[in-house]
């Protein structure tokens, strides 16, 4: 059985990316990272992502291909702040759903490694931008 299986399926994607939007549309620094002005496509890309990842139907990759999520972030200046921020909201969404503590640690072990991974920028600017490298 698959974790999204084990902690609820889709019903429990939803309300944890739900909750994790929530948090974003209140941090006025980490909004500012999302150029949509409704965080609405921005939540299913999440979700179905999400859902994918961890074992669900892989409707993300039919829609939009493979994840490439270092690519696909690669245009937003994505800092340690900007890394913890993300943490803080996801880990308060996790929270909010009372999963079992194997199931909650794999999907908190999982969010902690690719928000590290994805952190591209220590000021600000993306990393090729502005320091003799090429664009």
């Amino acid at each position: 059985m698959s974790l999204y299986d084990e902690i609820g399926g889709e019903e429990t994607f939803e309300r944890l990316v739900q909750a994790f939007y929530e948090g974003v549309a209140a941090d006025a620094e980490l909004r500012a990272l999302y150029p949509e002005a409704d965080l609405g496509p921005a939540e299913r890309r999440l979700r179905m992502f999400l859902i994918q990842y961890f074992g669900g139907p892989s409707t993300y990759s039919q829609e939009r291909g493979h994840p490439r999520l270092r690519m696909r972030h690669a245009p937003y200046p994505v800092t340690l702040d900007m890394r913890d921020r993300w943490m803080r909201h996801m880990l308060a969404a996790m929270d909010t759903l009372d999963l079992p503590e194997p199931q909650a640690e794999q999907m908190r072990d999982y969010f902690l490694r690719a928000a590290h991974m994805l952190v591209n920028s220590d000021d600000g600017i993306p990393p090729t931008a502005g320091h003799g490298l090429p664009s």
